[in-house]
């Protein structure tokens, strides 16, 4: 399962703080496709979406610039997710 989160200034980094952050994989699986694969899409969307609220909560009193950026690429796979089921079919 792969993720197209890119974020122009960095996209293709393995370690980026944001998109791929290393402490988050465990040997070939990243921590997000456990998460994912755990859960019905739509339970899945629901979980973005509450990690896109959180950043974007937060983002001028802790995380600045990059708690933006991860609210983008929660909400990116939260439409990605969603692209899937465009015919309402969850």
């Amino acid at each position: 399962m792969e993720y197209s989160t890119t974020t122009p200034a960095n996209a293709c980094s393995t370690d980026n703080a944001v998109e791929h952050p290393s402490h988050y994989t465990r040997g070939d699986i990243e921590c997000i496709e456990a998460i994912k694969a755990s859960m019905s899409a739509a339970d899945f969307c629901g979980y973005c979406k509450g990690n896109v609220l959180k950043y974007l909560w937060r983002w001028q009193d802790k995380g600045g610039l990059q708690d933006l950026q991860k609210a983008r690429v929660y909400l990116n796979w939260m439409i990605e997710t969603a692209e899937q089921y465009a015919d309402g079919n969850w």
